[in-house]
């Protein structure tokens, strides 16, 4: 299932045009130097992917720890579920009950933060604004992290975050270059096709956890990562 962290990455980057292109936008490159250009944009990249792969052992972790509870077998058509219900739930119900309420200080600080980064033009400030930019709450992000879990081991959970990650790069690199051509009409279009992919995923994860004997994508035998035993019966 690793591929479809970088799918689910891919198509989410349409989602980060709208949540963090401007981030991309603003980024503090030098606009006369295209080599050093390039190379500092690769760097604000190297701190995102840093942060996706930092969360990514935290969660792998997780996922382990549900894989030798015991829990394993329906753990992926949980994750299916779960990753559905996060797209289809509107975010105002979630609101309702201030679930984020006790990190609101965190992401203040995060925020307060990253601004100041935005104030230097050096390769460590622009690590940074990618290290924080990827801790920022974001529900695509959110989605990839069931994914992570799922993975059963915290070798293959940063592994899922940074395949996420790389799949974001390309479009989150061309927001740099032609942030002029982005407007938030179409911005706000993009992100209408986001919930489809992330039911798709969702239901991927679903049929590889149900064992239907269909190759490749739901397999009488299944683990979810390369390590593990089989799981199905």
């Amino acid at each position: 299932m690793l591929y479809s962290a970088f799918i689910l990455g891919l198509i989410s980057s349409l989602h980060c045009i709208g949540m963090c292109g401007p981030i991309a936008m603003m980024l503090p490159v030098d606009r006369q130097n295209e080599a050093k250009k390039v190379t500092q944009i690769i760097t604000y990249h190297l701190g995102r992917l840093t942060a996706y792969a930092t969360i990514g052992l935290i969660f792998g972790l997780l996922g382990k720890g549900f894989y030798l509870a015991g829990v394993q077998k329906n753990m992926s058509v949980f994750i299916g579920v779960a990753m559905i219900l996060v797209v289809l739930i509107p975010e105002k119900v979630f609101s309702k009950y201030n679930f984020s309420k006790p990190v609101y200080r965190i992401i203040s600080k995060i925020k307060s933060s990253l601004g100041n980064q935005f104030k230097k033009k050096t390769y460590k400030s622009l690590f940074t604004i990618g290290l924080l930019n990827g801790f920022l709450p974001c529900g695509m992000v959110y989605v990839a992290l069931f994914g992570a879990i799922a993975m059963q081991s915290a070798g293959f959970g940063v592994l899922y975050m940074i395949l996420f990650g790389v799949g974001t790069v390309p479009l989150m690199t061309i927001v740099v270059y032609i942030n002029s051509l982005i407007k938030l009409p179409f911005r706000n279009k993009i992100q209408k096709a986001i919930p489809y992919v992330a039911v798709l995923i969702g239901v991927l994860f679903i049929l590889r956890g149900l064992c239907l004997g269909i190759p490749y994508i739901s397999p009488s035998n299944i683990s979810m990562n390369v390590q593990e035993t089989p799981n199905c019966h």
